[in-house]
Protein backbone atom coordinates (compact mmCIF):
# COMPACT_ATOMS: atom_id res chain seq x y z
CA UNK A 1 0.00 0.00 0.00
CA UNK A 2 1.71 3.41 -1.07
CA UNK A 3 2.51 5.98 1.59
CA UNK A 4 0.23 9.18 1.75
CA UNK A 5 0.97 11.84 -0.29
CA UNK A 6 3.00 10.62 -2.87
CA UNK A 7 3.55 11.71 -6.76
CA UNK A 8 3.35 8.84 -8.35
CA UNK A 9 3.02 8.21 -12.25
CA UNK A 10 1.15 5.41 -13.23
CA UNK A 11 1.47 3.91 -16.93
CA UNK A 12 -0.80 1.43 -18.48
CA UNK A 13 0.18 -0.39 -21.79
CA UNK A 14 -1.54 -1.75 -24.23
CA UNK A 15 -3.26 -4.86 -23.10
CA UNK A 16 -4.74 -2.59 -20.46
CA UNK A 17 -6.10 0.23 -22.39
CA UNK A 18 -7.86 -2.51 -24.82
CA UNK A 19 -11.60 -1.97 -24.45
CA UNK A 20 -13.72 0.56 -22.44
CA UNK A 21 -14.29 -2.58 -19.71
CA UNK A 22 -10.64 -2.73 -19.19
CA UNK A 23 -10.25 1.44 -19.82
CA UNK A 24 -12.74 1.16 -16.46
CA UNK A 25 -10.69 -1.07 -14.97
CA UNK A 26 -7.39 1.18 -15.23
CA UNK A 27 -9.70 3.87 -13.95
CA UNK A 28 -10.62 2.25 -10.90
CA UNK A 29 -6.87 1.75 -10.12
CA UNK A 30 -6.28 5.48 -10.58
CA UNK A 31 -9.27 6.57 -8.79
CA UNK A 32 -8.06 4.17 -5.28
CA UNK A 33 -4.11 5.93 -5.59
CA UNK A 34 -6.47 9.28 -5.40
CA UNK A 35 -8.42 8.02 -3.04
CA UNK A 36 -4.80 7.51 -0.84
CA UNK A 37 -4.08 10.98 -0.83
CA UNK A 38 -1.72 10.74 -3.35
CA UNK A 39 -0.90 13.41 -6.95
CA UNK A 40 -1.56 11.28 -10.09
CA UNK A 41 -0.20 11.66 -13.29
CA UNK A 42 -1.62 8.51 -16.04
CA UNK A 43 0.46 7.61 -19.22
CA UNK A 44 -0.92 5.84 -21.56
CA UNK A 45 -0.64 3.34 -24.55
CA UNK A 46 -2.65 2.85 -27.33
CA UNK A 47 -5.20 0.00 -27.14
CA UNK A 48 -3.58 -3.25 -28.17
CA UNK A 49 -2.54 -3.53 -31.71
CA UNK A 50 -3.66 -0.38 -32.80
CA UNK A 51 -0.10 0.80 -33.27
CA UNK A 52 0.73 -2.07 -35.29
CA UNK A 53 -2.73 -1.84 -37.58
CA UNK A 54 -1.55 2.44 -37.63
CA UNK A 55 2.33 1.06 -39.03
CA UNK A 56 1.04 -1.37 -41.42
CA UNK A 57 -1.31 1.64 -42.93
CA UNK A 58 1.74 3.29 -43.36
CA UNK A 59 3.82 1.07 -45.13
CA UNK A 60 0.71 -0.01 -47.19
CA UNK A 61 0.66 3.95 -48.34
CA UNK A 62 4.24 4.35 -48.93
CA UNK A 63 6.99 1.71 -48.42
CA UNK A 64 9.52 4.02 -47.48
CA UNK A 65 7.44 6.53 -46.03
CA UNK A 66 8.26 9.75 -44.78
CA UNK A 67 8.50 9.78 -40.77
CA UNK A 68 7.04 13.28 -40.34
CA UNK A 69 3.74 11.77 -41.41
CA UNK A 70 4.52 8.23 -39.98
CA UNK A 71 4.52 9.89 -36.87
CA UNK A 72 1.34 12.03 -37.14
CA UNK A 73 -0.48 8.80 -38.05
CA UNK A 74 0.92 6.56 -35.34
CA UNK A 75 0.37 8.49 -32.68
CA UNK A 76 -3.36 9.11 -33.00
CA UNK A 77 -3.50 5.75 -31.34
CA UNK A 78 -2.55 7.23 -27.91
CA UNK A 79 -4.80 10.04 -28.23
CA UNK A 80 -7.59 7.78 -28.69
CA UNK A 81 -6.96 6.32 -25.23
CA UNK A 82 -6.20 8.87 -23.03
CA UNK A 83 -9.59 11.04 -23.90
CA UNK A 84 -11.24 7.83 -23.17
CA UNK A 85 -9.40 7.37 -20.16
CA UNK A 86 -10.15 11.06 -18.96
CA UNK A 87 -13.79 10.51 -19.97
CA UNK A 88 -14.14 7.53 -17.89
CA UNK A 89 -12.44 9.17 -15.08
CA UNK A 90 -14.68 12.21 -15.40
CA UNK A 91 -17.51 9.78 -14.88
CA UNK A 92 -16.40 8.52 -11.97
CA UNK A 93 -16.53 12.45 -10.37
CA UNK A 94 -13.13 13.06 -10.79
CA UNK A 95 -11.45 16.19 -11.58
CA UNK A 96 -9.34 14.21 -15.20
CA UNK A 97 -8.22 15.77 -18.15
CA UNK A 98 -6.15 14.53 -21.36
CA UNK A 99 -3.01 16.49 -22.22
CA UNK A 100 -1.42 16.15 -25.64
CA UNK A 101 2.50 16.10 -25.68
CA UNK A 102 2.41 19.94 -27.82
CA UNK A 103 0.33 20.97 -24.67
CA UNK A 104 2.65 19.87 -21.67
CA UNK A 105 5.06 20.42 -24.28
CA UNK A 106 6.72 17.27 -24.24
CA UNK A 107 9.88 18.67 -26.42
CA UNK A 108 11.37 15.88 -28.71
CA UNK A 109 13.82 16.29 -31.70
CA UNK A 110 13.50 13.78 -34.58
CA UNK A 111 10.90 11.90 -35.55
CA UNK A 112 10.00 7.88 -35.67
CA UNK A 113 12.22 7.54 -32.80
CA UNK A 114 12.78 11.02 -31.04
CA UNK A 115 15.29 11.85 -28.16
CA UNK A 116 13.23 13.82 -25.06
CA UNK A 117 14.93 17.21 -25.05
CA UNK A 118 12.75 18.35 -22.09
CA UNK A 119 9.31 18.46 -19.97
CA UNK A 120 7.87 21.71 -19.13
CA UNK A 121 6.26 20.39 -15.97
CA UNK A 122 3.90 24.14 -15.19
CA UNK A 123 0.59 22.34 -16.72
CA UNK A 124 1.36 19.44 -14.54
CA UNK A 125 1.97 21.33 -11.24
CA UNK A 126 -1.32 23.79 -11.96
CA UNK A 127 -2.75 19.87 -12.31
CA UNK A 128 -1.84 18.88 -9.29
CA UNK A 129 -2.55 21.89 -7.18
CA UNK A 130 -6.05 21.70 -8.23
CA UNK A 131 -6.01 17.76 -6.89
CA UNK A 132 -6.71 17.17 -10.59
CA UNK A 133 -5.48 13.97 -12.46
CA UNK A 134 -3.26 14.33 -15.72
CA UNK A 135 -3.97 11.66 -18.76
CA UNK A 136 -1.06 12.45 -20.80
CA UNK A 137 -0.37 10.27 -24.14
CA UNK A 138 2.70 8.33 -24.10
CA UNK A 139 4.66 7.44 -27.07
CA UNK A 140 4.59 11.20 -28.40
CA UNK A 141 6.07 14.92 -28.03
CA UNK A 142 6.79 18.14 -29.90
CA UNK A 143 9.65 19.58 -31.75
CA UNK A 144 11.28 22.88 -32.25
CA UNK A 145 9.18 23.38 -35.47
CA UNK A 146 5.66 22.33 -33.85
CA UNK A 147 5.31 18.97 -35.60
CA UNK A 148 4.20 15.75 -33.38
CA UNK A 149 7.36 13.38 -32.79
CA UNK A 150 6.96 9.78 -31.56
CA UNK A 151 9.80 8.08 -29.73
CA UNK A 152 10.19 4.72 -31.20
CA UNK A 153 8.12 1.47 -30.22
CA UNK A 154 7.79 0.99 -26.41
CA UNK A 155 7.96 4.75 -26.37
CA UNK A 156 5.23 4.99 -23.78
CA UNK A 157 7.68 3.34 -21.08
CA UNK A 158 10.12 6.56 -21.94
CA UNK A 159 7.30 8.76 -21.44
CA UNK A 160 6.24 7.93 -18.09
CA UNK A 161 9.84 7.84 -16.58
CA UNK A 162 10.65 11.08 -18.68
CA UNK A 163 7.57 12.90 -16.96
CA UNK A 164 8.14 11.38 -13.43
CA UNK A 165 12.13 12.56 -13.66
CA UNK A 166 10.45 15.95 -14.32
CA UNK A 167 7.90 16.28 -12.00
CA UNK A 168 10.21 14.72 -9.10
CA UNK A 169 7.64 11.87 -8.57
CA UNK A 170 8.43 9.39 -5.58
CA UNK A 171 8.13 6.98 -8.28
CA UNK A 172 6.92 5.36 -11.46
CA UNK A 173 4.49 2.16 -11.71
CA UNK A 174 4.42 0.62 -15.30
CA UNK A 175 1.36 -1.83 -15.14
CA UNK A 176 1.14 -4.31 -18.33
CA UNK A 177 -0.33 -7.49 -18.68
CA UNK A 178 2.49 -9.56 -16.46
CA UNK A 179 3.19 -9.07 -12.87
CA UNK A 180 6.48 -8.62 -12.96
CA UNK A 181 9.81 -9.00 -14.47
CA UNK A 182 10.62 -12.97 -14.80
CA UNK A 183 13.25 -15.17 -15.40
CA UNK A 184 12.24 -15.37 -19.15
CA UNK A 185 9.36 -15.74 -20.91
CA UNK A 186 6.76 -17.58 -19.28
CA UNK A 187 4.82 -18.85 -22.41
CA UNK A 188 8.13 -20.61 -23.68
CA UNK A 189 8.88 -21.33 -20.54
CA UNK A 190 6.53 -22.29 -17.73
CA UNK A 191 9.04 -22.77 -14.88
CA UNK A 192 10.31 -19.38 -15.24
CA UNK A 193 10.30 -17.30 -11.92
CA UNK A 194 9.22 -13.67 -11.44
CA UNK A 195 12.02 -11.94 -10.00
CA UNK A 196 11.08 -9.71 -6.64
CA UNK A 197 14.12 -7.63 -7.36
CA UNK A 198 16.26 -6.65 -10.28
CA UNK A 199 18.81 -3.68 -10.99
CA UNK A 200 18.71 -1.20 -13.57
CA UNK A 201 22.10 -2.59 -15.34
CA UNK A 202 20.40 -6.33 -15.85
CA UNK A 203 16.89 -4.85 -16.63
CA UNK A 204 18.53 -2.70 -19.30
CA UNK A 205 20.37 -5.47 -20.87
CA UNK A 206 17.66 -7.48 -20.78
CA UNK A 207 14.63 -5.19 -21.87
CA UNK A 208 17.77 -4.49 -25.35
CA UNK A 209 18.01 -7.58 -26.00
CA UNK A 210 14.36 -8.01 -26.16
CA UNK A 211 12.58 -8.71 -23.22
CA UNK A 212 9.30 -6.93 -23.16
CA UNK A 213 8.39 -5.65 -20.01
CA UNK A 214 10.07 -2.31 -20.77
CA UNK A 215 11.43 -0.50 -23.26
CA UNK A 216 15.35 0.34 -23.11
CA UNK A 217 15.33 4.04 -23.23
CA UNK A 218 13.10 4.00 -20.44
CA UNK A 219 15.08 2.16 -18.16
CA UNK A 220 18.39 3.93 -18.98
CA UNK A 221 16.25 7.03 -17.89
CA UNK A 222 15.44 5.65 -14.63
CA UNK A 223 18.62 4.23 -13.84
CA UNK A 224 20.56 8.03 -14.71
CA UNK A 225 18.07 10.23 -12.24
CA UNK A 226 17.58 6.99 -9.74
CA UNK A 227 13.82 7.14 -10.43
CA UNK A 228 11.91 4.43 -8.53
CA UNK A 229 10.61 2.15 -10.93
CA UNK A 230 8.07 -0.61 -10.42
CA UNK A 231 6.64 -3.50 -12.87
CA UNK A 232 3.17 -4.66 -11.53
CA UNK A 233 0.08 -6.54 -13.58
CA UNK A 234 -2.70 -4.48 -14.56
CA UNK A 235 -5.21 -7.45 -13.85
CA UNK A 236 -4.12 -8.90 -10.71
CA UNK A 237 -3.66 -7.54 -7.26
CA UNK A 238 -0.10 -9.01 -6.72
CA UNK A 239 3.56 -7.59 -5.66
CA UNK A 240 5.17 -6.81 -8.67
CA UNK A 241 9.20 -6.25 -9.67
CA UNK A 242 11.15 -3.50 -8.32
CA UNK A 243 14.54 -2.35 -10.38
CA UNK A 244 16.67 -0.99 -8.15
CA UNK A 245 20.40 0.61 -7.98
CA UNK A 246 21.83 -2.54 -6.33
CA UNK A 247 19.84 -5.43 -5.26
CA UNK A 248 23.04 -6.27 -2.98
CA UNK A 249 24.05 -9.93 -2.49
CA UNK A 250 22.59 -13.24 -1.30
CA UNK A 251 24.20 -16.39 -0.81
CA UNK A 252 22.11 -18.19 -3.57
CA UNK A 253 21.83 -15.17 -5.74
CA UNK A 254 21.74 -16.50 -9.41
CA UNK A 255 24.77 -15.99 -11.62
CA UNK A 256 22.54 -15.80 -14.37
CA UNK A 257 19.31 -13.30 -13.84
CA UNK A 258 17.59 -13.95 -16.97
CA UNK A 259 17.55 -15.19 -20.43
CA UNK A 260 15.73 -12.89 -23.52
CA UNK A 261 15.08 -13.70 -26.72
CA UNK A 262 14.67 -11.21 -29.91
CA UNK A 263 12.65 -11.99 -33.02
CA UNK A 264 12.72 -8.24 -33.97
CA UNK A 265 16.31 -8.78 -35.79
CA UNK A 266 17.05 -8.96 -39.27
CA UNK A 267 20.16 -10.02 -40.70
CA UNK A 268 22.46 -7.78 -43.42
CA UNK A 269 25.08 -9.56 -45.22
CA UNK A 270 27.50 -7.52 -47.61
CA UNK A 271 29.77 -8.86 -49.78
CA UNK A 272 33.23 -8.36 -51.85
CA UNK A 273 33.99 -5.45 -49.49
CA UNK A 274 37.10 -4.16 -50.73
CA UNK A 275 40.46 -3.54 -48.15
CA UNK A 276 41.22 -0.63 -47.81
CA UNK A 277 40.91 2.42 -45.29
CA UNK A 278 37.42 3.86 -44.81
CA UNK A 279 35.55 0.91 -46.07
CA UNK A 280 33.39 -0.20 -43.09
CA UNK A 281 33.08 3.74 -42.53
CA UNK A 282 31.50 4.61 -45.74
CA UNK A 283 28.78 1.90 -45.15
CA UNK A 284 27.88 2.66 -41.17
CA UNK A 285 27.61 6.21 -42.07
CA UNK A 286 24.35 6.64 -44.56
CA UNK A 287 22.93 4.12 -41.63
CA UNK A 288 23.42 6.26 -38.92
CA UNK A 289 22.60 9.36 -40.28
CA UNK A 290 18.97 7.75 -41.31
CA UNK A 291 18.66 6.55 -37.73
CA UNK A 292 19.04 3.29 -37.66
CA UNK A 293 20.66 1.12 -34.92
CA UNK A 294 23.30 -1.43 -35.45
CA UNK A 295 24.07 -4.32 -33.48
CA UNK A 296 26.47 -7.51 -33.69
CA UNK A 297 28.53 -7.17 -36.16
CA UNK A 298 30.77 -9.42 -37.68
CA UNK A 299 33.62 -8.96 -40.52
CA UNK A 300 35.66 -11.98 -42.37
CA UNK A 301 38.59 -9.78 -43.16
CA UNK A 302 41.56 -11.41 -44.63
CA UNK A 303 44.68 -9.09 -46.14
CA UNK A 304 44.86 -7.69 -49.23
CA UNK A 305 41.36 -9.59 -50.10
CA UNK A 306 38.02 -8.95 -50.22
CA UNK A 307 36.37 -9.33 -47.34
CA UNK A 308 32.42 -9.73 -46.40
CA UNK A 309 30.41 -7.66 -43.42
CA UNK A 310 27.32 -8.75 -41.35
CA UNK A 311 25.34 -6.72 -38.83
CA UNK A 312 21.98 -6.47 -37.78
CA UNK A 313 19.42 -4.14 -37.90
CA UNK A 314 15.62 -3.82 -36.39
CA UNK A 315 13.28 -5.30 -39.44
CA UNK A 316 11.20 -2.23 -39.40
CA UNK A 317 14.47 -0.40 -40.16
CA UNK A 318 15.17 -3.63 -42.90
CA UNK A 319 13.77 -1.51 -45.69
CA UNK A 320 15.33 1.88 -45.17
CA UNK A 321 18.62 0.01 -44.82
CA UNK A 322 18.95 -1.02 -47.64
CA UNK A 323 18.06 2.14 -49.61
CA UNK A 324 20.11 3.75 -47.54
CA UNK A 325 23.02 1.63 -48.27
CA UNK A 326 21.97 1.43 -52.15
CA UNK A 327 24.54 4.72 -53.08
CA UNK A 328 27.23 3.17 -51.13
CA UNK A 329 26.84 -0.05 -53.56
CA UNK A 330 26.95 1.76 -56.42
CA UNK A 331 30.30 4.07 -55.13
CA UNK A 332 31.63 0.23 -55.55
CA UNK A 333 31.72 0.05 -51.70
CA UNK A 334 30.88 -3.25 -51.57
CA UNK A 335 29.58 -6.27 -54.55
CA UNK A 336 26.13 -7.51 -53.27
CA UNK A 337 23.80 -6.95 -50.34
CA UNK A 338 21.59 -10.13 -48.62
CA UNK A 339 19.37 -10.04 -46.62
CA UNK A 340 17.60 -12.57 -43.65
CA UNK A 341 14.92 -12.18 -41.38
CA UNK A 342 14.47 -15.63 -40.37
CA UNK A 343 16.86 -15.35 -37.11
CA UNK A 344 16.69 -14.70 -33.58
CA UNK A 345 18.81 -13.45 -30.91
CA UNK A 346 18.91 -15.10 -27.30
CA UNK A 347 20.99 -13.54 -24.31
CA UNK A 348 21.55 -14.29 -21.46
CA UNK A 349 21.82 -11.69 -18.54
CA UNK A 350 23.42 -11.51 -15.01
CA UNK A 351 25.64 -9.04 -12.77
CA UNK A 352 27.17 -12.18 -11.87
CA UNK A 353 29.16 -12.95 -14.83
CA UNK A 354 31.63 -10.06 -13.65
CA UNK A 355 33.15 -12.60 -11.08
CA UNK A 356 32.51 -15.68 -12.96
CA UNK A 357 34.39 -17.11 -16.09
CA UNK A 358 32.77 -19.38 -18.41
CA UNK A 359 29.52 -17.89 -18.89
CA UNK A 360 29.70 -17.86 -22.71
CA UNK A 361 31.67 -21.26 -23.09
CA UNK A 362 28.76 -22.60 -21.21
CA UNK A 363 26.55 -21.27 -22.89
CA UNK A 364 27.48 -22.50 -26.51
CA UNK A 365 28.12 -25.87 -24.68
CA UNK A 366 24.50 -26.13 -24.24
CA UNK A 367 23.68 -24.79 -27.80
CA UNK A 368 26.04 -26.95 -29.26
CA UNK A 369 24.15 -30.40 -27.33
CA UNK A 370 21.58 -29.71 -29.07
CA UNK A 371 22.98 -28.59 -32.76
CA UNK A 372 21.80 -25.17 -32.48
CA UNK A 373 24.63 -23.19 -34.80
CA UNK A 374 25.59 -19.92 -33.97
CA UNK A 375 25.49 -17.62 -36.88
CA UNK A 376 26.81 -14.35 -34.55
CA UNK A 377 28.37 -13.12 -31.39
CA UNK A 378 28.21 -10.04 -29.38
CA UNK A 379 28.93 -9.72 -25.81
CA UNK A 380 29.38 -6.67 -22.52
CA UNK A 381 30.18 -7.19 -19.20
CA UNK A 382 26.81 -8.69 -17.91
CA UNK A 383 25.33 -10.37 -20.93
CA UNK A 384 26.42 -12.85 -23.71
CA UNK A 385 24.02 -12.72 -27.45
CA UNK A 386 23.87 -15.30 -30.02
CA UNK A 387 22.20 -14.84 -33.10
CA UNK A 388 20.43 -18.20 -34.35
CA UNK A 389 18.08 -19.52 -36.83
CA UNK A 390 14.15 -18.76 -35.89
CA UNK A 391 13.32 -21.89 -36.17
CA UNK A 392 14.88 -23.34 -32.49
CA UNK A 393 14.16 -20.22 -30.55
CA UNK A 394 12.20 -22.13 -27.89
CA UNK A 395 14.51 -24.87 -27.72
CA UNK A 396 17.27 -22.50 -27.30
CA UNK A 397 15.87 -20.40 -24.55
CA UNK A 398 14.41 -23.52 -22.43
CA UNK A 399 18.02 -25.55 -22.67
CA UNK A 400 19.62 -22.50 -21.53
CA UNK A 401 17.24 -21.61 -19.17
CA UNK A 402 18.09 -25.06 -17.45
CA UNK A 403 21.46 -24.92 -17.76
CA UNK A 404 21.85 -21.68 -15.78
CA UNK A 405 19.27 -23.10 -13.04
CA UNK A 406 16.87 -20.59 -13.59
CA UNK A 407 13.80 -23.42 -13.32
CA UNK A 408 11.57 -22.88 -10.38
CA UNK A 409 10.91 -25.88 -8.42
CA UNK A 410 8.32 -28.22 -8.93
CA UNK A 411 6.90 -27.70 -5.44
CA UNK A 412 6.75 -24.00 -6.19
CA UNK A 413 4.84 -24.21 -9.15
CA UNK A 414 2.40 -26.64 -7.27
CA UNK A 415 2.09 -24.12 -4.76
CA UNK A 416 1.34 -21.66 -7.45
CA UNK A 417 -1.41 -23.41 -8.93
CA UNK A 418 -3.34 -24.56 -6.11
CA UNK A 419 -2.94 -20.49 -4.75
Amino acid sequence: MPNIGQRIVMKFGGTSMAGIERIRHVADRVKREVADGNQVAVVVSAMAGETDRLVQLCKDAAPLYDPREYDVVVASGEQVTAGLLAMTLQGMGLNARSYMGWQLPIRASGHASALIEGIDVAVLERVFDDRGIAVIPGFQGVTSEGALATLGRGGSDTSAVALAVAAKADRCDIYTDVDGVYTTDPRIVPRARKLDVVTYEEMLELASVGAKVLQTRSVGLAMRYGMPLQVLSSFEDLPGTMIVADEGTTMERNIITGIAHDRNEAFITLTGLPDRPGTVAAIFRPLADAGINVDMIVQSARAGLKSDLTFTVPKASLAHSVDALAKVKEAGGFEEIVTNTDIVKVSVVGVGMRSNAGIAAQMFDTLAERQINIVAISTSEIKVSVLISEDYTELAVRVLHTAFGLDAPAAALDAGAAA
